[in-house]
């Protein structure tokens, strides 16, 4: 006897299969109405915000801009003179300025192209050695712009001992030639006063000053005075700091004739070297007071007068003194 035939078999399964497969279809249904239910959502909120009006600020700042367009300021624009404006026979630059007008304001002035001044008092200094007391001075000064200055230099000592002294004052031109140097030309009064002295010379100067390699200050200069008679000088300076307001500064100075002048105490050739060191302290940078120590050799002919007026060719001085800038 057969308990199951084969349509009873076949019943079975297809029965089985709708089973499973129903609930998963079911869920698969659902899963895409909600996906279908959330984009009809967010399209729908696009809309809307596209159909939305703008705000009072957004409004507000389109009718700034609008009347900024429409409106020329009056601060920045001055009344000119149309003659004046319109070349004859050219397009008038203002035609189509919509109410603009240029203003005759010049731009930011370059750094570079101010003019400026300053005074440094480089040495201004009490000297005590060899039975000699002096004051001495070394003055420079300057106004004008990076390219061009006008200068003016003075120095000169007054001796105590002997109540009297010299001076010299320069001045010159200065045109910058590259960024670290300054060609100068002009001037140079020479003057010698007490003990029944009154010498007096006069020059002509040339030379360059600037800032060498190794930031060494350097100042050599050409003379010729009235009289043609040629002399030289050259300095150099170097500021070695020690901190940033204690600075050392050794000094060099040569000077040098191509005529025998004995009547003045010179010789030709090398006449003298000197050799400064002065330790300075800033206690602001326009004041530092130093101490110093000063070695000066004569040479030559120029040697040779200093001793026949019962003068030493050779001195060492202690020196004291303030630098001052403004």
């Amino acid at each position: 006897m057969k308990i199951f035939n084969q349509h009873s078999i076949n019943g079975f399964l297809i029965t089985l299969f709708l089973s499973i497969m129903l609930p998963n279809m079911v869920r698969a249904s659902e899963k895409d109405t909600s996906v279908n239910n959330a984009r009809m959502k967010m399209d729908s909120n696009q809309s809307k915000e596209k159909e939305k009006p703008q705000s009072s600020m957004s409004m507000k700042t389109d009718s700034n801009e609008s009347m900024g367009k429409e409106k020329a300021p009056d601060s920045m624009s001055m009344k000119m003179n149309s003659n004046d404006n319109k070349a004859t026979g050219t397009r008038d630059p203002f035609a189509n300025s919509g109410g603009y007008e240029y203003t005759g304001m010049g731009g930011w002035e370059e750094t570079d192209e101010m003019t400026v001044s300053k005074v440094i008092f480089d040495q201004l200094e009490y000297r005590n050695g060899n039975n000699t007391k002096l004051n001495r001075w070394d003055m420079q000064g300057w106004r004008g712009t990076d390219y061009e200055k006008f200068w003016v230099k003075f120095e000169g000592r007054d001796i105590k001992s002997e109540s009297g002294g010299e001076f010299e004052v320069q001045g010159l031109y200065s045109k910058a030639v590259s960024a670290y140097w300054d060609i100068q030309y002009g001037a140079r009064y020479d003057r010698a006063y007490g003990s029944g002295k009154n010498d007096e010379r006069y020059f002509g100067v040339i030379g360059v000053q600037g800032l060498a390699p190794y930031w060494f200050e350097v100042e050599p200069a050409l003379f010729v005075d009235s009289n043609g008679k040629i002399s030289a000088r050259i300095v150099a300076a170097y500021d070695l700091l020690l901190s940033q307001r204690l600075i050392l500064q050794p000094r060099a100075e040569i000077n040098a004739s191509a005529s025998d002048l004995p009547e003045l105490g010179i010789g030709q050739g090398v006449n003298d070297f000197q050799l400064d060191l002065r330790l300075r302290y800033e206690f602001k940078r326009e004041i530092a007071p130093y101490i110093g120590i000063t070695w000066q050799k004569k040479y030559g002919d120029s040697a040779k007068y200093s001793q026949q007026q019962d003068s030493s060719s050779e001195f060492t001085e202690v020196v004291l003194g303030v630098r001052i800038w403004f």
